[in-house]
């Protein structure tokens, strides 16, 4: 190989997308490509088939293989080995429509939110990556004030916080999040956090370090700042994370930069990721960036936190920025990648 072919391929990465098959128009499976490090332009490069509705892919802990929800009303998750990108095997959930799913500090146990049943799964994982049987499903109680949305529980995310002792569940329908002890490969609740009525609250995101956690209300348009302590979120300062439309805005996913001074939401409606500063146990809106597609539904950074990739579900496109590591601004950067209904980016840690 020679040198400058070693540098080219040294500066390229691999990610896959995580996207809806069953659609019209939709994928034909989690998408394979790659991102150059120096730009963030993506590519595609093919296709892992075979896998239904994988909204959202993860991947080990050593990297070796995937692991991807198939969000159906019976709910499935996928193991899949990320050198052959052959897939494992699968097993049910137990529940309906799962949309999330983590792993647990050692990387031992896999845990589903399954979101039109309320509900959790637990799995174990075997020594060649594929899933065992569920050893354990929680549902969840509740409901809210949105007759369409939160008629009972919706378990949107499930998180460990950053020691990985504890895990937080995110409940759209019950407009409250759950924190569990996670030991012996057994969820066990520990606290319940409300929600405002109506807020409808979709994901987390922790502070690195560990005392503070972000959470992103779909329903009402707000950015929540909590305090965090020992499975227990209290939360706390409210803000809107979008300026007043005709168009209502839905947000999605919620970042936290690697030094912790910024956090990042992706706004569905206004289709911009606003950016908030860190300002002591609170947030300070810095602005908003159009996101180059529509409805943005997940946002996250490669392992570096160089470069901040926007899944636009409704506009079949992926598009990149680039992360200002003083400022924390976001600057588009390359060509957008066009992809059939991209729902997720999942860079992986390893080349």
């Amino acid at each position: 190989m020679t040198g400058g072919t070693a540098e080219a391929a040294a500066a390229t990465r691999r990610v896959f997308f995580g996207a809806y098959t069953t659609w019209s128009g939709g994928a034909q499976g989690i998408g394979v490509g790659t991102y150059d490090t120096a730009n963030g332009q993506l590519a595609t490069t093919g296709v892992i088939k075979g896998v239904v509705n994988p909204s959202f892919v993860i991947e080990s802990r050593d990297g070796r293989f995937l692991y991807a929800v198939n969000e159906t009303s019976d709910g499935e998750v996928t193991a899949i080995d990320a050198s052959t990108l052959k897939v494992i095997n699968k097993q049910p959930t137990g529940g309906a429509d799962p949309c999330h799913l983590t792993l647990d500090l050692a990387g031992k146990h896999l845990i589903t939110a399954d979101y039109s049943s309320g509900s959790l799964s637990v799995f174990p994982l075997r020594r060649d990556g594929g899933i065992g049987a569920r050893t354990q499903k929680v549902q969840h109680e509740g409901s809210g004030p949105d007759p369409e949305r939160q008629e009972g529980p919706h378990a949107h995310h499930i998180v460990f916080d950053p020691a990985g002792r504890y895990a937080l569940a995110v409940d759209l329908g019950a407009d409250a999040v759950f924190g569990y002890s996670f030991t012996g490969g057994r969820l066990d609740l520990v606290s319940t956090a409300k929600l405002a009525p109506g807020a409808g609250p979709r994901h987390i995101a922790f502070h690195p370090d560990g005392k503070r956690a972000y959470v992103a209300n779909e329903l009402d348009s707000t950015i929540v700042a909590c305090a965090y302590a020992d499975g227990r979120l209290t939360p706390g300062q409210v803000l809107e994370t979008a300026p007043p439309s005709a168009v209502r805005n839905y947000p999605a996913e919620v970042v936290v930069s690697g030094d912790g001074r910024f956090v990042y939401l992706s706004n569905r409606g206004h289709d911009s990721v606003a950016q908030f500063a860190v300002d002591g146990a609170g947030l300070a809106l810095v602005g908003h960036t159009p996101v180059g597609g529509k409805y943005p539904r997940h946002i996250t950074f490669d392992p570096s936190g160089r470069w901040l990739f926007a899944a636009n579900q409704n506009s079949n496109l992926v598009t990149s920025f680039a992360v200002d590591a003083a400022t924390g601004r976001l600057t588009p950067s390359g060509t957008p990648l066009r992809t059939e209904i991209p729902v997720c980016v999942l860079p992986v840690r390893s080349r």
